[in-house]
């Protein structure tokens, strides 16, 4: 894995465009870019009151900040041939499962259509190198052998956030193989599926780690459920050096003709119950919780990701062990309660994870 002066050397002054940069990952995306010395183009839907994107203030530091639908075609058109980015980062999405439940129709298109959007825009972006489609470990279909799934088992989901974005994977693979297999783009699209992220800076409802720090700092009891499902857990610079990788290979012409899809999921030591990390989190700081039945909404019990291809042909592994990065999250959450600034927590702990600390 590269070291920060190698990071600094590529992604220096690169035009980059992210959908969705005022989200979780897309604002950690945002800073470490901003770090590295690239120009960063964000589109998205305005912020949520007091989410990471507010609190780190990064707004300030990039070099466009639009505010956008992904839904919005004629708009985005216009921004991405404004801008002529280089690299693209594709965020923008309704993640979240019960959500998709609740709004379904929104899910599937802000999903589907707004992916489907961006990928007829850039047909005729010639400045566009590298575009990568962020999905989900939720698009495979589930085997009852609890098997551990490779990006060429079988796609299917269950509930509508999962199906929209096997309806993603389908669409992008569609437009790679019929419009990008002759042009600038060709080995130059991927689509990135990666397991349930934790961090610093998460405030998303019904995530089981906010949904912690949230009982912590509120001092409420925390409501739980499936408490004996299984999740691949990483913390959320596993994924994002992930993406930088891809991206950057893509636009070097370094990745392996035809291959178009990457699992960037945990070590198989990462793969814990629900119950494992509310246990872990009580040993270091104080909180409590019930367990509540969930039976309105289906949810995965075992969900293992095979990320041998990126470790083979990427270099890429997961650096933080899951209680590492539950130690960051924990650490994070304690420096802002004590005033220092979330952009700066950010930025450190980037730092620490490139240099291997």
């Amino acid at each position: 894995m590269e070291n920060l002066n190698d990071l600094k050397k590529f992604w220096k002054k690169k035009k980059i465009f992210i959908t969705g940069h005022t989200g979780f990952k897309g604002t950690w995306l945002s800073i470490i870019l901003n770090l590295l010395g690239s120009k960063v183009f964000g589109y998205s839907l305005p912020p949520e009151k007091n989410n990471l994107f507010i609190k780190s203030k990064i707004k300030n530091e990039l070099s466009s900040n639009i505010y956008g639908n992904i839904k919005d075609i004629k708009k985005l058109k216009t921004n991405i041939k404004r801008i002529k980015p280089e690299i693209i980062f594709h965020l923008a999405a309704q993640p979240l499962v019960i959500d998709s439940y609740k709004h379904p129709l929104e899910t599937i298109k802000t999903n589907v259509i707004g992916t489907a959007n961006l990928l007829e825009c850039i047909r005729s972006i010639r400045s566009v190198k590298s575009v990568l489609i962020i999905t989900t470990d939720k698009v495979y279909k589930i085997d009852k052998k609890n098997k551990i799934y490779s990006e060429l088992d079988q796609l299917g989901g269950y509930d509508p956030y999962s199906a929209s974005k096997v309806a993603v994977e389908t669409i992008t693979d569609s437009y790679i193989k019929s419009f990008f297999k002759t042009s600038i783009l060709k080995n130059k699209i991927s689509t990135v599926r990666a397991g349930n992220v934790i961090g610093g800076g998460d405030f998303s409802k019904d995530r089981l780690v906010p949904d912690i720090m949230r009982a912590i700092n509120n001092k409420k009891k925390l409501s739980l459920r499936n408490p004996k499902n299984i999740r691949p857990w990483q913390h959320v610079l596993d994924p994002l050096i992930g993406y930088l990788i891809i991206a950057k290979k893509q636009f070097n012409n370094n990745i392996t003709k035809n291959f178009h899809s990457w699992n960037l999921g945990p070590s198989k030591n990462n793969f814990k119950r629900v119950i494992n990390i509310v246990k872990y989190i009580q040993k270091k700081e104080k909180f409590s919780f019930r367990i509540i039945q969930n039976q309105k909404f289906k949810e995965t019990k075992i969900l293992r990701l095979n990320s041998s291809n990126a470790k083979k042909k990427l270099k890429w592994s997961n650096k933080w062990s899951l209680y590492k990065a539950l130690d960051e999250t924990i650490k994070w959450n304690s420096q802002i309660k004590k005033g220092v600034p979330a952009k700066y927590i950010c930025e450190q702990q980037f730092l620490m994870y490139i240099n291997n600390n």
